[in-house]
């Protein structure tokens, strides 16, 4: 017995330094089905709540927006998932009349699916008493112990040596691999790692093969979106809640091929005009606020998400009643306090 624990204890330590030089780290909590639903339930009264994909989710600090405000959101984007689809679902929920904050890549809003988050719509399988008390107990663990993280298990690391030898089909190597981490609520910010290591980063710019796959939007697919955010907008609005729209940056590299596939006065643009809504995009910030770093092209790092958090809600501030600023709010912050 005695040898047992302490094979068990030798085992734990070698996991856990072998975790600390990957660059993981306690407290990186994984982002499941239940996480979301959980945080889902807690946007029935919430003041504020932002959808949309991993950009606005990156792209959002958290701590920032509640220390300007005075308010926390609560946090609903989902990564590789479509913002419509997520306003869509919190206009389906009766309970929800606070600020909406749908977070906007174009060519992601508009795309003719759901993206990883289908399970949305099937939230009630996620709510078993089972679930929550998984999700509770590993997160319990995952505070304490970084080797836990879902990204790295064995299986994971297993299914990644599949060496992708069969033509026209894509393996665990075109994967978007570890990119976030993710704290309390749903906090999420890019790994460190994406940053430092020069030859991750690079890796994870292959694997996003530049938005090059992405093809120009028909009309018809363009004017479908629009209307349904439209119907959305106007359900929210109808039981006295509010929304608006932000456009989080992406490096040129990615840009050029968005815009080909989806021009901002066609899908932006317009969806402003549709929907009645303010909205703040990247471009019109301010130029203190403007090349702020994308080490992998399409999301801030952690420093930056903090800057781009502060000028785009000191932004919405001035365009909606529905957020103001605190009396003792701290200064504004400039692309300065991020990039080197």
């Amino acid at each position: 017995m005695a040898f047992v624990a302490v094979a068990l204890a030798v085992g734990v330590v070698g996991l856990e330094v072998n975790a600390k030089r990957l660059g993981l780290r306690a407290g990186d909590l994984d982002n499941s089905e239940v996480a979301w639903v959980k945080e889902r339930v807690r946007s029935d009264s919430a003041e504020i709540a932002i959808v949309g994909d991993s950009r606005i989710l990156f792209d959002t600090d958290l701590d920032r927006f509640e220390a300007v405000t005075g308010m926390r959101p609560v946090q609903l984007a989902i990564h590789g998932t479509s913002g419509l689809t997520l306003l869509e679902d919190a206009a389906s929920n009766e309970n929800f009349r606070g600020l909406l904050i749908v977070g906007m890549a174009d060519t992601m809003f508009f795309q003719p699916f759901d993206g990883y988050g289908e399970y949305v719509k099937r939230r009630g399988d996620f709510t078993s008493p089972s679930g929550r008390v998984g999700i509770e107990i590993d997160h319990m663990l995952q505070r304490r112990l970084a080797f836990l993280d879902s990204n790295y298990r064995l299986s994971v690391a297993a299914h990644r040596l599949d060496p992708d030898f069969r033509p026209g089909v894509e393996g665990p190597k075109h994967d978007i691999w570890k990119v976030a981490e993710v704290g309390e609520n749903r906090a999420t910010s890019m790994w460190p790692r994406v940053e430092y290591d020069h030859a991750y980063r690079a890796r994870t710019r292959w694997a996003w093969k530049g938005f090059k796959e992405k093809t120009p939007y028909k009309s018809e697919l363009i004017a479908k979106g629009h209307a349904r955010a439209v119907k959305a907008v106007g359900a929210i609005r109808a039981r006295g809640g509010e929304v608006v729209f932000v456009r989080p940056p992406s490096d040129a590299h990615l840009r050029v091929n968005e815009e080909a596939a989806l021009p901002k006065a066609k899908g932006w643009d317009v969806l402003l005009t549709k929907t009645r809504a303010v909205g703040v995009h990247n471009d019109d910030l301010p130029p203190v606020v403007q090349g702020l770093t994308l080490p992998e092209w399409s999301h801030l790092n952690r420093a930056c998400s903090t800057v781009f958090t502060d000028a785009y809600v000191r932004r919405l501030a001035e365009l909606t009643p529905r957020l103001r600023l605190k009396a003792d709010a701290p200064p504004p912050l400039s692309r300065d306090d991020c990039v080197n």
